[in-house]
């Protein structure tokens, strides 16, 4: 990759404990990259240290770029202010706990490289490995991605894993565009991209659960459920 080729833009609310350890094991597997990189880390309004863990990775590493919202806004929004000032020619969207390993990048760009605009982490496509899932999240996730199939994104078997690979002008282009602001976003983000002409690839990764989940099985399932009615109503 040639000088800041890749921006990886991670949303973080109240990642004071998390987001050190899984950061650090994300750029020590970068290895070599990480100098051509940045690492945007948006601080959703956190109500912990987690501004100030952000500071402290800038000083072992200045490939971080902390950013920082006044109040809590969603990941939605989140993810979009980090993708606004990124400056990356490909631009990845994580979550913070790295719940996909940075590892599996290269599946991503094996797929931008053969043509596609966007390559998205999948759980759920023949090949993908999933560590430690809760039943109870599963039957959550395959629940809301049949009802995201049959209303908006037929064909799209997981929207949700936080593993998002993207050109970064079309980034860009798609993210000034979103209104979600919670957990609901990529669905908005890859229907916007369908509208567009995008070609969307789906690949299959591996996935570990993280225990300290930021979500909250029965609000943000009411709020996801909301915000995916406003979509397929346009």
């Amino acid at each position: 990759m040639s000088a800041l080729d890749l921006s990886i833009v991670i949303p973080c609310f109240n990642e004071n404990e998390r987001l050190p350890p899984a950061l650090r094991s994300a750029l020590n597997q970068l290895g070599p990259l990480v100098p051509s990189s940045e690492v945007i880390l948006v601080d959703d309004g956190s109500t912990d240290e987690t501004f100030s863990a952000m500071c402290r990775l800038l000083c072992e590493y200045p490939a971080v770029r902390p950013l920082r919202l006044k109040e809590n806004r969603g990941k939605g929004a989140a993810a979009a202010h980090g993708v606004a000032h990124s400056k990356g020619h490909l631009v990845l969207v994580s979550d913070a706990d790295f719940s996909t390993p940075i590892e599996e990048l290269q599946r991503l760009e094996a797929a931008l490289a053969a043509g596609a605009d966007i390559a998205i982490g999948s759980r759920a496509k023949r090949g993908a490995r999933e560590v430690d899932q809760p039943a109870h999240r599963v039957v959550m996730g395959k629940s809301f991605n049949l009802l995201v199939q049959a209303l908006v994104l037929p064909g799209v078997w997981d929207t949700q894993c936080g593993f998002k690979l993207f050109r970064g002008d079309v980034a860009r282009h798609l993210f000034g565009q979103l209104k979600t602001t919670g957990f609901a976003f990529d669905v908005e983000i890859l229907c916007l991209a369908r509208r567009a002409g995008y070609r969307v690839d789906e690949v299959p990764v591996r996935w570990i659960n993280s225990d300290s989940s930021r979500v909250v099985p029965i609000r943000h399932s009411i709020q996801m459920l909301r915000d995916l009615a406003r979509i397929w109503l346009g």
